[in-house]
C-alpha cells in the first residue's frame, strides 16, 4: 500500500480540519470566560433535566404497572428541579463548587492526616501526602471563599482540554491519518 491509499479521504480531512477550528475557536471563549462558560454548562443542564422530566412523566402517563405514578412523580420532581437550575444557574453553580470544595477540603485533610500518622510507609510517600493535601487544602478554601475562582478553575481547565482537543484533530485532518479505533 501507498501512502495515499492509507490516508483518509478529502472530506473526512476537510471535516476534521473544520471541526477543529470550531474546537479552538470555542477553547478560546472558554478560556477567555471561563465563569460565564461554567454557568452556561450549569443552564444546559438544566435544559437536559427539564427534557428528562418530561420524559419521565410522558413514560408514567403512557406505562402500565404499578411503579406509574412513582414515575411521574419522580419526573414532576426532575421538572421541578430543573427550572430552578435554569432560573438561578449562577447560584446553583455556586451550590455545586462550594460542595466540591468540601469534598476537596475533606480529601485533603485527610491526605494530612495519612501523612502525618502512617508510620508504616516511606518517608517520600509521607511527604508526598502533606503536600497533596495541604494544596487540596488551599484550593477547597480559595474556592469556598471565591466560588467564581473555583468555576472559573473549572473553565479554564475544560477550554485548555478543547483546545488540546482541537489541535489533535486539526493535525490528523492535515496529515490524512486513518484513524484508528480501539487498536
Amino acid at each position: 500500500m501507498t501512502a495515499s491509499e492509507t490516508k483518509s479521504p478529502f472530506w473526512v480531512r476537510a471535516a476534521q480540519i473544520g471541526l477543529g477550528v470550531i474546537a479552538v475557536i470555542i477553547s478560546i471563549y472558554v478560556i477567555a470566560f471561563p465563569a460565564l462558560t461554567f454557568v452556561t454548562i450549569v443552564f444546559l443542564i438544566g435544559i437536559i433535566l427539564f427534557v428528562v422530566g418530561i420524559e419521565r412523566i410522558i413514560t408514567g402517563i403512557v406505562a402500565p404497572g404499578k411503579s406509574r405514578w412513582g414515575t411521574i412523580g419522580l419526573g414532576i420532581l426532575v421538572l421541578i428541579i430543573s427550572i430552578i437550575v435554569m432560573g438561578f444557574p449562577g447560584a446553583v453553580g455556586a451550590f455545586l463548587i462550594i460542595l466540591l470544595a468540601i469534598g476537596l477540603l475533606i480529601d485533603g485533610i485527610a491526605r494530612v492526616y495519612h501523612g502525618a500518622t502512617d508510620k508504616t510507609a516511606r518517608t517520600w510517600s509521607r511527604i508526598f501526602s502533606l503536600v497533596a493535601g495541604a494544596i487540596e487544602i488551599g484550593l477547597a478554601i480559595m474556592i469556598m471563599v471565591s466560588p467564581v475562582l473555583g468555576a472559573a478553575l473549572v473553565g479554564i481547565l475544560l477550554g485548555i482540554a478543547l483546545l488540546i482537543v482541537g489541535i489533535q484533530i486539526i493535525v490528523a485532518g492535515v496529515t490524512g491519518r486513518q484513524p484508528r479505533i480501539g487498536v
